[in-house]
This record gives C-alpha cells, structure tokens and sequence, in this order.
C-alpha cells in the first residue's frame, strides 16, 4: 500500500461530519458562492445557470467528509462543486459530463494544509522519509483531498488559482491512466483524424510550452531572474504544468491568453468543443 493510500486511510478514521446530498442549490447560497469568485461571477448568467445545475448533480453523487473535526457547511460544498464543474459545463448534459468524475465518491476537506508521509529514493539508493504539505491531492480512482482556505481564496490576491480546479484536472488526466499532462481527447481534435494525430498535436503544443516556462522558473530561482506569472509548481512536472495552466485558463483567461497564446486555442478546444 502506497504512503498516500495509507494516509487517506488515516483520515477516513477522523471523519466528523458528512454533508448529505443537496438536491438543489438556492438562489440565495448560489449569489453567494459566486460573488465570493470573480471568475465564477464573470461568466455569462447562461453559463452560470448550467454551472449551477451541474453542480446540484455533482452534489448528489458526491460525499464530503471533513477531516480534524470541520464541519463541512453546504456554502463549502457549493463552493467546491461550483469549482469543480466549471470546466465540464460545455462538455454536454450534466450527466454525461459528470462521467468524467465517476471514479470517486469521497471529497476530504481539511481545515488547514495536510501533512503527507513521503518516501523518496536518491541515486545512490538511499531511502529518504519526509512530510509533505499539501493544499490538495487526487488519488487515482480514489478521492480527492482539499484544504479548506485554499478553496475559499480562488481567484483572490490577484492569484490566478484554484486549488479545485488543479486537483480536478488531475482527476480528469487520470483517465487514460497516470497523469502526464495529456488527458483524453475527444475524436476530431484540432481537427486531427485518429486518436495518435490528436496526441502529437497536443503535446507538439505542450512541450515546448512547458519547457519554456521550466526554463523561466530555473533563471528566476538561480539567477534572480523574474518570476513567470503562473505558478511556479508547474515546473515540476508535465502533469503539474497541465494542472496549473488549467487553472489559470479559468481563474484568469484574458490573462492566459496573453502569457500562454499557443496554448490557449489549444485549452479552447478541449473545453469549449461546440457551442455547448
């Protein structure tokens, strides 16, 4: 059993509180949710309408536990549904977008950062154990662990971040198997006519992006270089990069579009593929 594997273990033993499925959101909590997200708040009221209505359906197939003794109120859950879903809200009816999701049940929220056991082995076969701080995880075909208040701030500080957003992409480039930064892509893709074209156009986007921004992120950190405006935990792996663009992409499109121009069309059409 993997470290993660036993650390979820060790948090469904602390559950407190689950908050039970919610077969519609108010208007009045739904205002309030989206007036706590600018990036939510910014989207046109159609939009915001079926991203209500996704998020009402992604409630009632979801289990939310808080770990620590929080109490998971149903303006959280909103919160981390409405997140959730908003990069599925052009992918079809609810249903079949929410198929994206269905290999997880649990939603662990954590009222601060989570500690995580970690084991690493260096080149000289030497094992090493360390804690890592986590404001999120995605098991694969497991559930996905949140910090609370990192939720609560997307989209604030001027930060172009969702800690959901991140953790759900994952979740979504976990379906074709380990996340590595390409997840599955619908037939006809850029325009491409098999499966093997669509991938090579997406990665011919994706790596040079990511190695630019690699590169970026090691002057600024040996060198004294600037700091690139996407987070810099995208440097630290293709899946990693894949997960913050995505998050950026939402959070603070405009400004996307701007630092990232090859990668925006690209991002268009995984998540806008028709009028939807």
């Amino acid at each position: 059993m993997s470290a993660a594997s036993r650390f979820f273990k060790r948090i469904a033993r602390r559950i407190r509180t689950i908050v039970a499925p919610i077969p519609e959101i108010s208007s009045a909590l739904w205002l309030q949710t989206v007036q706590r997200h600018g990036f939510l708040a910014a989207l046109p009221l159609p939009d915001q309408a079926k991203l209500r209505a996704l998020s009402a359906l992604f409630l009632q197939h979801k289990e939310f536990t808080g770990a620590h003794g929080l109490v998971v109120t149903d303006a959280m859950a909103v919160s981390i549904a409405a997140q959730a879903c908003l990069p599925l809200l052009h992918w079809g009816a609810p249903k079949q977008a929410l198929a994206w999701y269905d290999d997880f049940v649990g939603i662990v929220v954590h009222p601060a950062e989570a500690l995580a056991r970690r084991k690493a082995v260096d080149e000289a076969g030497v094992v090493h154990h360390y804690n890592e701080v986590l404001l999120g995880e995605a098991m694969e075909h497991g559930p996905v662990m949140l910090s609370w208040p990192a939720v609560d701030h997307a989209g604030q500080g001027g930060h172009a971040s969702s800690v959901v957003i991140h953790e759900f992409m994952h979740k979504i480039d976990m379906r074709n198997g380990t996340a590595d930064g390409c997840p599955p892509l619908p037939p006809g893709f850029l325009g491409q006519t098999g499966a093997r074209a669509a991938h090579a156009a997406w990665r011919g986007a994706w790596k040079p992006a990511y190695e630019h921004f690699r590169e970026q992120v090691i002057i600024a950190e040996r060198f004294g270089g600037a700091w690139p405006w996407l987070d810099a935990y995208g440097a630290t792996a293709p899946a990693e990069f894949f997960a913050v663009a995505c998050e950026a992409y939402f959070v603070d499109s405009p400004r996307f579009a701007q630092e990232f121009p090859t990668l925006a069309p690209v991002l268009n059409a995984f998540f806008q593929p028709g009028t939807g």
